[in-house]
């Protein structure tokens, strides 16, 4: 009893202390809990999904498992944001469910959310309506893929499956991921989706949501050394060119380093309505780095702004974050650039000013998330982020104009054998490279020459602080801390 005493008046003398001690960690205050990056507070999630601008709300919607940290039970997790940058984690959106009459159990995998302004479904002007693939499957074997859809009348709070579901089957085990766009010329809701084992995009039309017609089929281009996966069809503007645009068919599968890793592949062309057709099959890719995959642009948005999921099959059950496993990206808002005739996808991040903390950034003891301008001159230059406990990640450009991230040295490496590794991009148009940088607490984002090149990669420290060490002909210009968005 006289231990109890003691040690209760020492929390008292705690609690009525004025002196400010650290907090203890709690939700969202994790070791390797992105503070800038959305991530869902527990379990499991991957690619982004339903992204939509309705009544001045931001809807994330995204693969996620509400019973474990590693993939399965695959059903639609939700967060909704007023600015893109702070972010409310809602209750489960649509669940996966069991058939008790055939012992199969459906999975919500990958797909979309439209606004049906015009009551073309009949589930009520404005309902917000969600096309995803029914993943049905019996004691883990999957079964078939088909499109299905779900509908909600307030503001996306609850959802009801329609009764007549599928509404598009082609009896395939693998027809998955339907992205869906009101087409205003031709008075028809476009959807695209893919056949993944045979590397082909399927378009078709609709004018009520629920009955599909085929129009037309992209394959047989690009990297096709893995399946295809999300694909996105969306019009870009080219920059300095008024009035100019270009259709962007952007897709998952094969990464620039292999078919070891997941990436993501686009083309440019244009879309009649009924097809996509390009004059350059050839692979293009969205990002260098190891860790952006899946990503989706918001429907219902004058702007195109799209999220990817910061993770990689290849490691992604094992990267050592808990409770939680998988985040995403900071939104990318995208054009295009014309260079004879050649047309190449910027990437620029939305603005962080307001979340930008007006204390100097000590160079040499960062702790915390940040955003950074470098300037590297020349080859061979850049900056070293190295750790209390001796970690180190490398950005910067190599011999070959190449914009590079290494994290063989990034601490926590061990995990998955192929997570320690050295990323390059393409050749950079010139140096000076001007970098754009953000190091959140295990993910670095790094956009080249004003959205020219973007690096995703994820890294593990031992410890929270590091400090940033420029080498070679690369100039800190100007950081900022950044706060949490979480608090």
């Amino acid at each position: 009893m006289k231990n109890f005493c003691l040690a209760l008046a020492a929390v008292l003398a705690l609690a009525c202390s004025t002196k400010k001690e650290p907090m203890a960690l709690g939700p969202y205050s994790e070791q390797y809990r992105p503070q800038i990056h959305f991530s869902p507070a527990k379990n499991w999630t991957n690619d982004p999904n339903g992204l939509v601008y309705h009544e001045g709300e931001y809807h994330l919607f995204f693969q996620y498992n509400p019973f474990g940290d590693t993939w399965g039970h695959m059903s639609w997790g939700h967060a909704v944001s007023k600015d893109l940058i702070h972010w409310e984690e809602l209750p489960v959106a649509i669940q996966e469910y069991p058939d008790a009459t055939t012992g199969d159990s459906t999975m919500i995998f990958s797909g979309t959310v439209v606004i049906d302004k015009n009551n073309s479904a009949g589930f009520g002007a404005n309902a917000l309506v969600a096309l995803y693939t029914s993943h049905v499957h019996q004691n883990n074997r999957a079964r078939v893929q088909h499109q299905s859809i779900a509908y909600s009348t307030d503001k996306g709070r609850t959802w009801t499956r329609y009764s007549k579901n599928p509404v598009l089957d082609i009896q395939r085990k693998d027809f998955r991921d339907p992205k869906v766009f009101w087409y205003e010329p031709g008075q028809k809701w476009v959807m695209v989706l893919v056949v993944p084992d045979l590397y082909k995009v399927q378009l078709y039309s609709s004018v009520n949501l629920k009955e599909w017609t085929l129009m037309s089929e992209f394959g047989n281009a690009g990297d096709r050394r893995r399946i295809w996966e999300c694909p996105d069809l969306y019009q870009l503007p080219v920059e300095n060119q008024q009035g100019k645009t270009k259709w962007v068919l952007s897709l998952s599968g094969s990464h620039p380093s292999g078919d070891d890793f997941v990436g993501m592949q686009y083309f440019t062309g244009d879309f009649d309505g009924h097809r996509f057709t390009t004059p350059d099959s050839a692979a293009r890719y969205m990002d260098f780095g190891k860790d952006y995959y899946a990503g989706i642009v918001f429907n219902h948005l004058d702007k195109k702004i799209m999220f990817g999921w910061v993770n990689n099959w290849t490691y992604g059950n094992q990267i050592p974050t808990s409770p939680w496993r998988g985040a995403f990206s900071l939104p990318r808002e995208l054009s295009l650039k014309e260079d004879a005739g050649s047309f190449e996808l910027v990437q620029r991040p939305i603005d962080l000013a307001t979340i930008r903390d007006d204390t100097r950034i000590d160079f040499k003891n960062v702790n915390g998330p940040v955003e950074l301008r470098v300037d590297l001159n020349a080859a061979n230059s850049g900056i070293k982020l190295v750790s209390a406990s001796g970690d180190e990640v490398t950005i910067g450009v190599d011999t070959a104009r190449r914009l590079l991230i290494d994290r063989t040295k990034a601490g926590r490496v061990d995990f998955q054998k192929q997570f320690a590794s050295i990323e390059t991009s393409k050749p950079l148009a010139q140096l000076p490279a001007h970098l754009h940088i953000f190091i959140d607490h295990s993910i670095i984002e790094v956009f080249s020459n004003d959205g020219e090149v973007a690096m995703c990669e994820q890294f593990f420290f031992r410890s929270t602080q590091f400090a940033i060490k420029p080498f070679g002909k690369a100039e800190l210009k100007i950081g900022w801390r950044l706060k949490s968005i979480w608090r």
